[in-house]
């Protein structure tokens, strides 16, 4: 008999042993190195100067100063008063960068770029070669007319540290203006204008609505920078304009009274702070 082989049995499907448990870390163990760098550099610090303005009437001493109220004054108003300006100006230059063709648009707006990295004391140094008691324009004015001293003595004053705030921050407006215009359809410009709007009520009623949240963004950064602002003042020499960031240094270098000037600190963090809350609640009802 012919011997026939034995059928082949399918061996039994293995039975996968049981994945390993994969130990993964805790997502809360990578925020721990940054925070604790935050805690070191910035909350450690801000906590002694918070700590050494609440000694035994400090804030009452301090706010009792008509020198503190002077400089709260006057920090808030030049503050408000160069935004305004950096927002008119601002807009005003970046609506013509944006849609006046002219040559070399292009590179102006990447200048803008280049000036947002010069330091503030550059700009005031600049002014004051320009318009300083000893400046150019005093200059040409004393050789042409003879007078021992010219007419050109604002940079010592409020309104020369305006000019010098207005003239470096405008930039930090252009830019998210100039931002936010090349993502605009120039269909809505030509639309308006095939139907007879004018240059200025296209400004008014097409560009402006779209420029609010880049105004907005702009503007609360200029704010914010303004009142904090330290080298423009110190470097036009207007001995007769003190800020709060002048009189923390005035109290603190100068006087050595570091409690007067941690409590003048601490007044100018929370009227930043406040703004920015006050900014972002704005934007957010806005939709910004």
């Amino acid at each position: 008999m012919e011997r026939r082989p034995a059928p082949s049995v399918a061996p039994a499907p293995s039975v996968p042993a049981p994945a390993e448990r994969v130990r993964t870390t805790p997502t809360w163990i990578w925020a721990l190195p940054p925070v604790a760098v935050l805690a070191v550099v910035f909350l450690y610090p801000l906590a002694l100067v918070v700590q050494e303005s609440l000694a035994p009437g400090a804030y009452a001493d301090v706010f009792a100063s008509e020198t503190f109220r002077e400089a709260l004054v006057t920090t808030v108003w030049l503050a408000v008063a160069a935004t305004a300006g950096c927002l008119v100006l601002g807009f005003a230059l970046a609506v013509v960068i944006a849609f006046v063709p002219f040559p070399g648009g292009k590179a102006v707006s990447k200048f803008i770029d280049v000036f947002l990295s010069f330091p503030s004391f550059l700009i005031t140094l600049a002014l004051l070669f320009l318009y300083g008691t000893v400046g150019m324009a005093n200059g040409v004015w004393t050789d042409v007319t003879g007078d021992p001293t010219g007419p050109f003595q604002f940079l010592t004053t409020p309104w020369g540290v305006l000019l010098a705030e207005i003239t470096y921050f405008t930039p930090f407006v252009m830019r998210p203006l100039l931002a936010a215009f090349s993502q605009m359809e120039t269909a809505q410009l030509e639309v308006a204008s095939s139907l007879g709007a004018r240059p200025l009520r296209i400004v008014r009623q097409v560009i402006l609505p779209e420029a609010l949240p880049a105004l907005a963004a702009g503007g609360s950064l200029v704010l914010v920078m303004c009142l904090n602002e330290f080298g423009i003042v110190l470097f036009t020499g207007a001995k007769g304009v003190t800020t709060l960031p002048m009189l923390v240094y005035s109290k603190a270098i100068l006087e050595s009274d570091y409690t007067a000037a941690c409590v003048v600190a601490v007044v100018a963090v929370a009227l930043s702070v406040g703004l920015y809350v006050l900014y972002r609640g704005v934007s957010r009802r806005a939709g910004a």
